[in-house]
């Protein structure tokens, strides 16, 4: 059996991004969004929320830019569909107490289908209107997975929108 990987979070972060769970990659390399297939370090490159290309073995970096990671199942697994009830049941509570604690200015959900699994509803891509905490927006953005079907320049758009909104009060 893998290794849960370790959370990056911190007090005063500007994004807390939040997935499924990690990969078996991830789970071999201690590394979020280790999977070669994975296109996340691209695509907040190209979005902007990064000035450069950051790789899987660098995420506890992207803490200093006030990024940080965690998931709402923390066992590695081949796919989410692994993934059960009681594990979301109890890793809905875990979450939900480390956005309370850390308090991130944005907490953005790597994929709709992690939304709904944390909050029961479904969302349409960008800001959404209801708060989980008090004072942190919540973005709903696609998972960076290579599976997902939308083409990678409408990935890099919906993100595109959580960099502007970092920057901008209004969204």
């Amino acid at each position: 059996m893998l290794s849960e990987i370790a959370d990056h979070i911190q007090p005063g972060l500007k994004v807390l991004f939040v997935g499924f769970n990690p990969s078996l990659r991830s789970g071999e390399t201690g590394h979020h969004y280790a999977n070669p297939r994975n296109r996340f370090w691209t695509i907040l490159y190209r979005s902007g929320l990064t000035e450069r290309l950051y790789h899987a073995a660098e995420d506890q970096d992207l803490l200093a830019l006030g990024y940080g990671f965690t998931n709402i199942v923390s066992r590695p697994t081949r796919t989410a569909a692994e993934i059960s009830t009681a594990e979301y049941a109890e890793g809905r509570i875990k979450l939900l107490h480390k956005i309370t604690l850390s308090q991130p200015q944005v907490v953005c959900f790597v994929g709709k289908g992690v939304y709904k699994a944390f909050s029961g509803k479904d969302a349409v891509w960008g800001y959404q209107a209801e708060p989980i905490v008090e004072g942190t927006l919540v973005f709903v953005a696609p998972s960076s997975s290579g599976l997902v079907r939308m083409k990678l320049e409408e990935v890099i758009d919906i993100y595109r929108r959580l960099a502007i909104g970092l920057t901008r009060p209004d969204r």
